[in-house]
């Protein structure tokens, strides 16, 4: 019988032991989000406006979506958080409702609705997402979560990501904001390619942040964000991402041994 490599819920005494443990690794220079980054009432307070704000948008999608391509019209997805606690994220509906297959999307993935490539283009359909920072499931500024099964808890590199709460945005997310597009140009396997090569290199980008990380540098990729979505850059290529540590890759086979 294979052990899985997402059965990671800790009680809440167990996960703050396991949290002093995490940042107490030598070499390790990630501190308490508490005394980096934005504080939470800062997050707290950015969700409840732009939900207010946005909430007339939010309608006027969700019956966009549902008139044409009927119910649901929210998108909901199990990922993992902080201390590898499990948490459902929901965003607008962007694909065919009740059609299974990868849990990564390229450019011209035929499951996307054609409302739903517009959705996606524009990032509206992330607008429910505040509602997670509301929740206290992510904060602003962090490393994107994952789902459980590209997620190895016992990973050096993933204890690192996962001592913090992971976020909305973050300087790797703005670099690959048009990820589906790279995945496209992939020949062969895109999911290998995402695993065994993007992913790797996502992680020590998110490291490198941490490692750095204030509430000034957490504003400053607040604002790139807002002007990317604005105006957003070109494709990126794989060399633009963060090379990791030789040696120190993760690889995360769950998906792939499935295949």
């Amino acid at each position: 019988m294979k052990k899985s490599i997402t059965s990671f819920a800790p009680s809440n005494a167990s996960a703050r032991v396991m949290h002093a443990e995490i940042i107490s690794i030598p070499g390790n220079k990630i501190v308490s989000e508490r005394t980096t980054g934005l504080p939470r009432w800062f997050d707290a307070t950015v969700a409840v406006a732009c939900l207010v704000i946005a909430t007339p948008l939010i309608v006027l999608c969700s019956i966009a979506i549902a008139f044409t391509s009927g119910l649901p019209v929210f998108f909901r997805q199990q990922r993992v958080g902080q201390f590898g606690r499990k948490f459902d994220l929901y965003k607008l509906r962007t694909m065919k409702a009740s059609i299974g297959g990868p849990q990564i999307t390229t450019r011209g993935d035929t499951r996307i609705t054609r409302l739903g490539r517009l959705l996606r283009k524009t990032k509206l359909d992330e607008l429910p997402t505040f509602w997670n920072v509301l929740r206290g499931d992510l904060t602003l500024v962090g490393p994107r979560p994952e789902v459980p099964g590209y997620v190895n808890p016992e990973d050096p590199f993933w204890q690192k990501i996962l001592a913090v709460r992971p976020g909305l945005t973050d300087p790797v997310t703005l670099r690959l904001r048009n990820e589906e597009d790279l995945l496209a140009r992939v020949e062969g396997d895109s999911l290998k390619f995402y695993v065994e090569e993007l992913q790797p290199k996502k992680l020590q980008g998110y490291i490198d942040y941490l490692e750095r990380r204030d509430w000034r540098s957490d504003l400053s990729v607040l604002w790139r964000t807002m002007a990317a979505i604005v105006a957003p850059g070109k494709t990126p290529s794989l060399a633009e991402v963060p090379a990791p540590v030789e040696g120190d890759s993760p690889r995360v086979q769950a998906q792939l041994s499935q295949k």
